[in-house]
């Protein structure tokens, strides 16, 4: 039996996309079998808005804006973790990317998803091996290569760069996908 992939959608402008829902659980299903998590592994996508993100990101990582993405790793047996996406950033990331919503929306929840496989980006070492497994993770979903007009160890971000990793909590870690 699979583990379930729970999406949460927090904020209603998520909602105004046809189809989103089963491209995003299907790119954390993708993400899920490539980071070899193991398949009875539960994960929940939140679809939330700025102001929430810019709250987990505050407390998590000490960064009072919002952000794209956050991961937050599971200790729980049968738990991967949590994944939380921003609905305004990501709007706002894929329209000066020129790329459709929910294929940006769906590279989010993989980078994400990989982070909660303990994957990172942080070191250039690192990005080598996690920026192309996202790639082919998402040509298999027919989505483009993310990181075609950025080159390698880029992020595509607005801010142009690769995150540290959040801070410690007792149970979770946030981490800046």
């Amino acid at each position: 039996m699979k583990g379930a992939i729970t999406v949460v959608v927090e904020e209603a402008a998520w909602r105004g996309h046809r189809g989103l829902r089963p491209k995003l659980e299907a790119a954390a299903e993708a993400a899920r079998k490539a980071a070899k998590l193991p398949a009875k592994s539960a994960l929940t996508i939140l679809l939330a808005g700025d102001a929430k993100l810019k709250t987990l990101n505050r407390d998590f990582r000490g960064k009072n804006k919002p952000t794209n993405v956050l991961s937050f790793p599971s200790t729980a047996p049968g738990y991967a973790g949590d994944v939380a996406l921003a609905y305004g950033v990501t709007n706002a990331e894929a329209v000066k990317a020129k790329k459709k919503f929910a294929d940006h929306a769906a590279h989010l929840v993989v980078h994400g998803v990989l982070h909660l496989a303990g994957h990172d980006h942080e070191r250039d070492a690192d990005a080598q091996v996690m920026e192309p497994l996202e790639t082919r993770i998402l040509a298999k979903l027919g989505i483009a290569d993310p990181y075609a007009s950025v080159g390698p160890a880029g992020w595509a971000a607005p801010d142009a760069q690769p995150s540290a990793l959040g801070r410690a909590t007792k149970k979770k870690k946030a981490v800046r996908a």
